[in-house]
């Protein structure tokens, strides 16, 4: 029996995975259900991550796989939509973490519905942060973090904001693997986003609130 799209990307079966994409596509399938698709089978690859079942490559192939898969999807997530430039955020996954998956895929959708992303990277500073919302000027600042050690990273990450004079000027979103409304609260974040579609419609609610 031919594999789904979870599967395939979650086996690292890179040219299945694609080709699948691709042919789903071409079809005519909502590439909104294909993305759901294709964030169900990171988190799978994220557990096994955790579970020491895969290592550091699985996730860089992973991340390959994901970066083909949205390279076809955003030209059908943006036709026929005239997207307007809602606002900026500067998105970043913070220090002691390398993840780069989740960040990725809300990076993706973050563009797709209009919004000018700064992205900052991975392992990235509090002090990184700070000097990028002075440079830019955002409405939105996004915290990535996959493993637990993020939860001290955030919280370090946004009093630095505090610190430097930013936190009434932008609002704070947080996502990731491990993260929850329990986390949001001890970091001191406004909002948690439980995956990329959450993320968005939070973003655009407080942007058309400003």
């Amino acid at each position: 029996m031919a594999k789904n799209l979870v599967d395939l990307i979650v086996s690292l079966d890179e040219k299945e995975a694609v080709e699948l994409v691709q042919k789903k596509v071409e079809s005519g399938e909502d590439p909104l259900k294909i993305l759901d698709q294709v964030r169900t089978a990171m988190a799978k690859v994220g557990e096994k991550f955790e579970n020491k079942e895969f290592f550091l490559p699985d996730l860089i192939m992973s991340g390959e796989i994901l970066r083909q898969i949205t390279d076809i999807l955003k030209p059908k997530l943006k036709a026929g939509v005239e997207v307007k430039h809602l606002g900026k955020i500067v998105l970043g996954t913070v220090a002691g973490d390398i993840h780069d998956i989740g960040k990725d895929i809300v990076k993706f959708m973050l563009d797709t519905n209009g919004f000018e992303v700064h992205d900052l990277g991975v392992d990235v500073p509090k002090e990184k942060f700070v000097e990028k919302i002075k440079e830019t000027k955002p409405q939105i600042v996004a915290l990535s973090g996959f493993l637990t050690l993020a939860y001290d990273s955030m919280k370090a990450t946004i009093e630095e904001i505090e610190k430097a004079g930013l936190r009434g000027k932008v609002k704070i979103i947080i996502g990731g693997g491990q993260m929850d409304e329990t986390i949001r609260k001890y970091v001191k974040a406004d909002a948690y986003g439980k995956d990329a579609v959450e993320a968005v419609a939070i973003a655009k609610k407080w942007v058309s609130a400003k």
